[in-house]
C-alpha cells in the first residue's frame, strides 16, 4: 500500500489494490446524507433513538460531516417530523459536523431552537422541480433561501447551498449547464458558503459532469467550494466521481448503503453509496478516513431497520 493508504484493510483481505493515478487529490471529504436524504424517501419510519443512533454509528465509522436531519414541514416529509429529538439527542459533539437541511425561515427557527450549528438550504436549476417541490418558480425558491441564509451567516453559521435537477429533469429531459451554473451563482452571491450540485434522477455522465463543472467555474463559482451529489439510476454515479476528481473536486455527497432518492422526482432511484465510493477512493489511494467494515455493519444494521438489503453493490459483497 502507498502512504496515503491509512484505511484499515477490509474483511476481504488487502483488497482493493491500491493503484494511485497521477492528478487526483489525495484526499476527498464523504458529506454523508444518509439520515437525511436516505431516510427522507423510505417508507418505513425509523424510530427517533434509532434515527440517532444511526448518526453515531456513522461517525464511530470515520464521518466527520454527517447530515443529520431536515425541518421542513411534517406534512411535506413525514419521515423527518422528530427533528428537534433527533438532534437533541446527538447533542453537541465537536468530532463531526452535523448539518441540518431548512427550507424557510420558520425551518431556520426551529433548527437554531434545537441547537443547530450548521444548514443547507436547496434550489433547483429547473421551474418544473422548483413547481412540484415547492409551488414556486426558481426565481421564487432563491427569494426564499435569501433571508435564511443572511440570517445562518449573521449568527456564524456555515450555510450549504444544494442546486436540484442540475443535469436532467424528469419534466423537462435536458438541463442546459447554463442553467445550473446561475443558479449556484445565485446561492454564492446570497451568502452560501459552499455548493452541492445534484445530479438528482442520475442522468449524468462523466463528459456532462465536466461540460457542467467548466460552466460553473466560468460563471465565477470556485470549484473548490464546490461538491456533487450523484445518484446511480443508470449504473453511471462511480464514473461521474472519477470524471470530477480529474476536475479537482474534493466533496462528494453519498449516502450509507445507497439508500434514498428523492420523493418529489418519481424517476429517482437511490443515492451514491458510501461503501461503493469509499471502495473506489481507496483503491485510487485517495484518503477518507472511513473504516469500511465499521460502514458496511452499521449500514447492514440499518437495513434490518428498513425491512430490505442495502442496495449497495460493496456491502453485499462484503457481507
Amino acid at each position: 500500500m502507498t502512504s496515503k493508504d491509512t484505511h484499515t484493510p477490509s474483511s476481504s483481505g488487502a483488497l482493493p489494490r491500491t493503484s494511485p493515478q497521477q492528478g487526483l487529490p489525495e484526499r476527498v471529504r464523504i458529506y454523508e446524507v444518509g439520515p437525511r436524504d436516505g431516510l427522507q424517501a423510505e417508507a418505513v419510519r425509523v424510530p427517533t433513538d434509532v434515527k440517532a443512533e444511526f448518526v453515531r454509528r456513522l461517525a464511530d465509522a470515520g464521518l466527520t460531516t454527517i447530515e443529520a436531519t431536515s425541518f421542513v414541514s411534517p406534512r411535506w416529509i413525514p419521515q423527518l417530523d422528530d427533528a428537534h429529538d433527533v438532534l437533541t439527542a446527538l447533542g453537541p459533539r465537536e468530532d463531526i459536523r452535523l448539518p441540518v437541511l431548512v427550507p424557510n425561515d420558520r425551518g431556520l427557527e426551529r433548527a437554531l431552537a434545537a441547537g443547530a450549528r450548521e444548514i443547507a438550504v436547496f434550489a433547483s436549476a429547473t421551474e418544473s422541480f422548483a413547481r412540484n417541490n415547492l409551488a414556486r418558480d426558481v426565481a421564487g425558491v432563491l427569494a426564499m433561501s435569501e433571508p435564511v441564509v443572511r440570517r445562518a451567516r449573521s449568527a456564524g453559521l456555515p450555510v450549504r447551498g444544494y442546486v436540484s435537477m442540475c443535469f436532467g429533469d424528469p419534466w423537462e429531459g435536458d438541463v442546459e449547464p447554463r442553467e445550473a451554473a446561475a443558479v449556484a451563482r445565485r446561492l454564492l452571491d446570497m451568502g452560501c458558503t459552499s455548493l452541492s450540485l445534484g445530479d438528482t434522477i442520475g442522468t449524468a455522465t462523466p463528459g456532462h459532469v465536466l461540460e457542467l463543472l467548466d460552466t460553473v467555474r466560468g460563471a465565477g463559482v470556485p470549484l473548490e467550494r464546490t461538491a456533487l451529489h450523484f445518484h446511480d439510476t443508470y449504473g453511471q454515479a462511480l464514473a461521474n466521481v472519477h470524471a470530477a476528481l480529474t476536475a479537482g473536486i474534493t466533496e462528494f455527497d453519498s449516502s450509507a448503503g445507497g439508500i434514498g432518492g428523492c420523493p418529489y422526482a418519481r424517476s429517482a432511484t437511490g443515492n451514491l453509496a458510501t461503501e461503493d465510493l469509499v471502495w473506489m477512493l481507496r483503491g485510487l489511494g485517495i484518503h477518507t478516513g472511513v473504516d469500511l467494515d465499521a460502514l458496511a455493519a452499521t449500514s447492514r444494521w440499518m437495513a434490518g431497520h428498513l425491512g430490505r438489503p442495502s442496495p449497495s453493490r460493496v456491502v453485499t459483497a462484503l457481507t
